[in-house]
């Protein structure tokens, strides 16, 4: 018969360290193993927002470059400013987007800098899901520039975890 006591009597703490460190891995491989399939959905819902608000306002434009004198979908005329809160707007209640985190605030926002709030630079904390699109005006100048950007995943300040895209006139 085998003597239990004997093989645990030189059992000290380091032994129960490594134990438990040994524990805590396979625990982690085999969690992140089984959840990947979880976050890339939710990663790829969140892409396919972010591409349908840029196909959209690239439409727009394209619509308004060959007919100034129509109006956009929100009802702004083609060659005036659009206004950044009529274009949330409209996008918020005609276009489906998905929401993969259960997030409670509206999945496009005005931002003063959506660079910043898409990468979570300077300590700042952004959410991840949420649209960011610039808040001053898109001017009818040629050339202007709109910025539209989203956190993925966390850390949003990682490469391949944010999306930013410039859209011009």
């Amino acid at each position: 018969m085998i003597n239990v006591t004997r093989k645990f009597k030189n059992f000290g703490p380091l032994e129960i360290l490594v134990l438990s460190s040994i524990t805590y891995v396979v625990v982690m491989l085999i969690w992140t193993a089984s959840t990947r399939s979880e976050v890339l959905q939710k990663a790829n819902d969140i892409k396919y927002n972010h591409k349908s608000v840029i196909n959209f306002i690239n439409d727009q434009v394209n619509i308004c470059s060959s007919n100034e004198k129509a109006l956009t979908s929100w009802g702004e005329k083609c060659n005036a400013v659009w206004t950044s809160d009529k274009i949330v707007s409209y996008v918020l209640s005609n276009i489906e987007l998905k929401n993969p985190y259960s997030i409670e605030k509206p999945l496009i926002q005005t931002s003063q800098d959506p660079r910043i709030q898409a990468e979570g630079k300077a300590g700042q904390s952004t959410d991840k899901g949420i649209i960011f699109v610039s808040s001053n005006n898109f001017e009818s100048e040629a050339g202007s520039e709109w910025v539209v950007g989203t956190c993925v995943k966390s850390p949003c300040v990682a490469a391949g975890n944010n999306e930013l895209v410039s859209l011009y006139r």
